[in-house]
């Protein structure tokens, strides 16, 4: 699993939505042949798969703003890669739930 970021420097506007739907339309088109899934989120875009995959994905987002005419982009990557046994973004966040629920229960 892979948290990104990419930062598109120099734009006209401070807004780069614009930039984060491309780049949302890119994975969205990478899902029908890779094996990965993603979600949006307010600050970064979070992406399940092998590593390996995923390094080929970041490196094909990372060009999207470089094709969009933007000079420089600043990519922040922080990978998970947890080996002991398979999670995903939503058992994550059923173990957090499940332990909530736990400390509400005491």
């Amino acid at each position: 699993m892979v948290d990104v970021t990419i930062i598109p420097i120099g734009t006209e506007t401070p807004s780069v939505s614009s930039y984060v739907a491309t780049i949302q339309e890119v994975l969205e088109d990478m899902t029908k042949t890779h094996d990965i899934t993603y979600q949006l989120t307010p600050m970064s875009t979070l992406i399940e798969g092998d590593v390996s995959t995923l390094l080929d994905v970041v490196k094909k987002i990372h060009e999207v703003p470089f094709e969009q005419g933007i000079d420089r982009v600043a990519t922040n990557i922080r990978i998970d890669d947890r080996r002991d046994q398979t999670s995903t973004l939503q058992s994550k966040l059923k173990s957090v739930a499940v332990k909530m629920k736990k400390e509400d229960d005491q």
